[in-house]
């Protein structure tokens, strides 16, 4: 009786192992892939310094880095891509940390 016992403990186990396996692999995957994607924010465009490389931006949150709205400058990595905003721009961007920064990545005009 005893073994009969521990072998169906031992077999309702080894049945369901593999479902919970399954299971944590798939919640990892679409953290993996939540984490990776970036939303874009909604934003304003204030004051341009292509010298410094940098942007001021009037924003919305910025989910991806758990940031309420606010205006702040943002660092560009190419310059030029100021070039084709002015002082008052509606604008949709990414943004992200990179080396204690924070970037404005993929900027444009909002439709």
């Amino acid at each position: 009786m005893k073994n009969s016992i521990f072998l169906s403990t031992l077999l309702a186990s080894a049945l369901t192992f593999p479902l919970t396996t399954q299971a944590q692999e798939k919640t990892s995957d679409v953290k993996a892939t939540s984490a990776t994607s970036v939303d874009m924010t909604d934003g304003e465009i204030r004051k341009l310094d292509k010298d410094a490389k940098k942007v001021t931006i009037k924003h919305g949150e910025i989910k991806n880095l758990d940031m309420p709205g606010m205006t702040m400058v943002f660092r560009v990595k190419d310059p030029a891509v100021l070039d084709t905003f002015k002082v008052g721009d509606k604008v949709k961007f990414k943004a992200e940390k990179a080396g204690g920064a924070i970037f404005a990545t993929e900027i444009q005009v909002a439709k």
